[in-house]
């Protein structure tokens, strides 16, 4: 292979680099390699160097994704002083504001075909996130199944995040701030708050 024909050596950066500029652009159906590829200045083939499958360049893209919302999950929930309670409501703000903020990384992060299928073990990216859920549940609930209701309280957070990016919820309820609907459902999973 002569160096011409040799690919660059952050050429897997700069491709995952642009399909994480383009998703945030546009969103995740413009993640085509040919897109993904034009952007970066390389023939069409040349992603395939470093992803051979589309889905593994959509995994690595989506794997950003995880690393920039384990990134604020730990700012907010800060050095772990704070009531669980308190964490909860940090970590469960993030996560929406995340999901606004970041509408097409979001829906690429939660593909069912990319946590599936295995590549760059995503799924090992995505699942400290839960554990951080669980932990938290756990330290409020004492006693109860922590993860089943961190699986239902982060399956009403998806559910808030996704009916908010098409504007159902806020045509619904008449507001523009999802505050609200945050503390009624963490209500809802964990109970009142002490002293509301």
């Amino acid at each position: 292979m002569s160096d011409s024909e040799r690919p660059e050596p952050d050429l897997r950066s700069r491709l995952v680099d642009v399909g994480v500029d383009l998703v945030s652009q546009e969103g995740a159906a413009a993640l085509t390699l040919r897109e993904i590829a034009r952007r970066a200045g390389v023939s069409h083939g040349a992603p395939r160097r470093y992803f051979p499958t589309h889905l593994e360049l959509l995994s690595a893209i989506a794997h950003r994704g995880f690393a920039r919302l384990g990134a604020r999950v730990t700012t907010a929930l800060g050095d772990g002083a704070a009531a669980p309670r308190e964490q909860l409501t940090g970590l469960a703000r993030v996560y929406l504001e995340f999901a606004s903020d970041n509408a097409g990384m979001y829906e690429l992060m939660f593909r069912h075909d990319l946590l599936e299928s295995g590549h760059l073990r995503l799924r090992d990216t995505s699942l400290p996130l839960f554990g951080v859920l669980v932990d938290l549940v756990g330290r409020v609930r004492p006693g109860e199944d922590a993860r089943s209701i961190a699986g239902a309280l982060w399956a009403n957070l998806h559910g808030i995040a996704q009916l908010w990016r098409w504007g159902s919820l806020q045509l619904a309820t008449g507001t523009d701030d999802f505050a609200p609907l945050l503390r009624t459902t963490l209500d809802a999973h964990l109970g009142p708050e002490a002293g509301r």
